[in-house]
């Protein structure tokens, strides 16, 4: 394993880019077939490498699934990790946002507020029924939210997140539809936050969008 992934980064590869036959390298690693067969599965599970089958081995896409699975299963795994996962997931994202709220106020063009109002609106019809789901929109926001950064690893880390939170999520039962009007309503409250261009106002939002969510864990967690 240690010697494909020295490989990838002596030869500069990016993800997508094709890698040696096996045969090639068995004889480049000193390996045997079984061994480099082993650290190929190994890798392919990490999203490191991609096996396309007729095609040849490559270098993976370098996501954060390993680490979606991971959390995922701890938190469905055991009754006191699923709480303990969420409330993670939730201090994370909020240390995020919170974290980048004036760059975040200052980034944000108007386009993208326009988008992120639009957003807001969306996840009015789901309340209702209409449009698509609730839980989707409120991850669309929040991927818009951050966008401005530029930041990779930001952008990847919070994906992951939202895959643990979505699967995890619905097996807590702390959601409901006093949940969502106060989301809508938070979330309206981050919008003129940065329309505003009031970074002290927009962290507020963030700290009332999250705090009630915190309670709802806590709480559920108690009567478990």
């Amino acid at each position: 394993m240690d010697g494909i992934k020295s490989y990838i980064l002596r030869n500069q590869l990016r993800p997508g880019d094709p890698l040696p036959t096996e045969p090639a390298l068995c004889e480049a690693l000193g390996a045997s077939r079984s061994s480099v067969r082993e650290a190929i599965r190994i890798l392919t599970a990490l999203d490191i490498v991609e096996v396309r089958h007729g095609h040849g081995t490559y270098v993976g896409r370098l996501s954060l699934s390993a680490l979606v699975e991971s959390l995922a299963f701890r938190g469905l795994l055991s009754p006191d990790d699923d709480f303990q996962v969420m409330s993670d997931l939730v201090e994370v994202r909020e240390l995020f946002e919170r974290g980048m709220a004036e760059r975040l106020v200052e980034s944000l063009d108007d386009e993208q507020i326009d988008r992120l109002d639009a957003l807001v609106d969306e996840m009015r019809r789901a309340g209702s029924g209409e449009g698509r789901g609730f839980v989707e929109t409120d991850r669309a926001f929040h991927t818009l939210l951050l966008a401005p950064l530029g930041n990779d690893l930001i952008g990847q880390l919070s994906s992951a997140f939202w895959d643990v939170y979505v699967i995890v999520a619905p097996h807590l039962d702390v959601f409901t539809h006093e949940h969502e009007t106060a989301t809508i309503a938070n979330h309206q409250r981050i919008v003129d936050a940065v329309r505003g261009r009031d970074a002290r106002e927009f962290a507020a939002a963030l700290t009332d969008h999250y705090a009630p969510v915190r309670r709802r864990i806590a709480e559920a967690r108690a009567r478990r």
